[in-house]
């Protein structure tokens, strides 16, 4: 790796931490922003390549003692003075350690199921638009063993910047399939690969924990605001509701993904016991 000690945010290869307010750029360009000591570390124990490092002094001694194994000769760390790093929005959330890294390229359907155990737990965004949701699902899909996130054509993309954060890194270790046609993936995946499809939707037929979440699933959740489409509510094979009180009708996306992803983890690990 290369090491560069700076004192000004001039170099072009410094143009992501210049930009975080314009995310959409990043992803064109296929990087995105690793914001945090915990973010950057599991960024650095993925197998995604690090492009780049901007951190202080301090950071550079603590992370470097032993050179992370995804730093090759094309990474570039930057150091630099905290007075410096406070210049760049959001210093207090990025704690003086950045890093950039290459979007994973999109593996597709077909590809991920081959690779993933079955029976397998998926989970499809609609609508999914706001990236701290996004990233609060990813973790929640990663903390109760989802074997891959589906991204409709409608939903943003999980390593936009606040969403990377908000997945706390754990975006690193999901598969994350886009694709173009949600309502047509989510029938490809029940007739030609037997997995039942479930709308989380808060006015559905049956209470969460009657309907069955073990074998191959696929758990859709939707748009913050109007919830799942029709088209998709259509094609999905069943609709979960979580069952409410005090007159609430429904939750967060975020909440809610909790709620039915454990909901999944437990009835898979306890079968007879849905």
């Amino acid at each position: 790796m290369r090491v560069h000690r700076i004192t000004a945010l001039n170099h072009p290869d410094l143009q992501p931490y210049r930009t975080l307010r314009r995310p959409m750029d990043h992803i064109k360009a296929g990087i995105f922003v690793a914001e945090g000591e915990k973010v950057v570390r599991r960024l650095f124990d993925s197998n995604l390549p690090v492009v780049s490092v901007l951190l202080t002094q301090q950071w550079f001694e603590k992370l470097f003692n032993t050179q992370p194994t995804n730093l090759n000769d094309s990474s570039t760390v930057f150091i630099a003075e905290k007075k410096l790093l406070e210049t760049i929005v959001g210093y207090n959330l990025h704690q003086g350690i950045m890093a950039v890294g290459r979007v994973p390229a999109h593996p597709s359907l077909e590809e991920t199921l081959k690779s993933i155990r079955s029976p397998h737990l998926l989970v499809g965004f609609d609508g999914l638009v706001n990236a701290e949701n996004v990233g609060v699902v990813v973790r929640n899909c990663v903390a109760f063993g989802a074997d891959a996130v589906i991204v409709g054509e409608t939903s943003s993309s999980p390593y936009l910047r606040r969403a990377v954060r908000n997945s706390m890194g754990t975006v690193f270790n999901v598969p994350i399939i886009h694709v173009t046609n949600l309502v047509n993936t989510l029938s490809d995946l029940y007739n030609n690969y037997g997995t039942r499809t479930i709308a989380a939707h808060p006015y559905g037929q049956s209470a969460i924990f009657n309907c069955s979440l073990t074998g191959n699933v696929c758990i859709v959740f939707g748009n913050e605001g109007e919830g799942i489409s029709p088209a998709v509510l259509e094609v999905c094979n069943e609709h979960a509701a979580i069952p409410m009180m005090n007159e609430t009708d429904s939750l967060n996306v975020a909440s809610a993904s909790a709620v039915f992803l454990f909901e999944a983890r437990k009835q898979r690990t306890n079968p007879a016991k849905p």
